[in-house]
């Protein structure tokens, strides 16, 4: 709890089986109030290992992607009575020790949304980025920083953090169950208006890290385009209007 503001981590878990431990270890217990994992249809022991660690456990009994594994853990967040709520991918890819900076930064009041950026201040390549997943990963978001007149460093994160507010007021369920619901969501975000930081975070690539194929890539690319575009559209319209 950061100034009597209820925090929670929300898990968005796929085949986390053998990662998850690790990523639980680090999550900073003197600042987090609830942790809970939404797994996805997962054909490993992401549940057992889950429950093993006293998560507060719910599963998914078909697999509804990406998207619609969040759109359950932002719900059930909420319903938990969270003020914050931190979104990180538990396959220890990202620091979970930077939780409770991405939550304070948030809690300051200055900002609405947080992004945990494998970008800012650093090589991510370093890490073990994938030498093709840079490239895109800096060739999109520089396209999107000049269709949506943006700065971010990255739109591509699996750790983020945002208000209670963003995510009652954002029309979540209208969005992708795939993997561009993180994008879709963040451009909805720019377009209501709410104040949008960055922190600089590690990155690690690793066997057991989750990523997603070459097809799955090309059309989260796409995608991204897309949802880019039609920001652009809105406030051209917008101001215009």
């Amino acid at each position: 709890m950061i100034g009597g503001r209820r925090i929670a981590v929300v898990l968005p878990a796929f085949r986390a089986g053998k990662t998850l431990e690790r990523t639980v270890a680090e999550i900073p217990g003197d600042v987090v109030d609830e942790i809970l994992l939404v797994d996805d249809a997962s054909d490993d022991d992401t549940v057992a290992v889950a429950r093993r660690l006293g998560l507060r456990t719910f599963v998914h009994a078909r697999n509804l992607g990406h998207g619609g594994n969040q759109k359950t853990c932002y719900r059930e967040a909420l319903n938990l009575g969270a003020d914050l709520v931190v979104m990180l991918h538990p396959d220890y890819q990202y620091s979970p020790r930077l939780v409770g900076a991405m939550a304070h930064m948030v809690a300051s009041g200055h900002y609405d949304v947080v992004l945990g950026s494998r970008i800012l201040a650093q090589n991510a390549r370093d890490g073990g980025m994938p030498f093709y997943k840079y490239v895109a990963n800096r060739l999109l978001t520089l396209t999107q920083n000049v269709l949506m007149q943006q700065k971010l460093s990255e739109y591509h994160t699996g750790f983020r953090a945002f208000t209670r507010e963003v995510l009652e007021s954002l029309p979540l369920n209208a969005n992708s169950d795939d993997f561009i619901f993180d994008n879709q969501m963040l451009c909805q975000a720019i377009a209501a208006g709410f104040r949008i930081g960055e922190i600089s975070c590690p990155t690690r690539y690793f066997p057991e890290a989750s990523s997603i194929n070459f097809r799955h890539s090309v059309a989260y690319g796409l995608g991204v385009l897309r949802c880019a575009l039609k920001y652009s559209r809105f406030k051209s319209v917008r101001g215009n209007g």
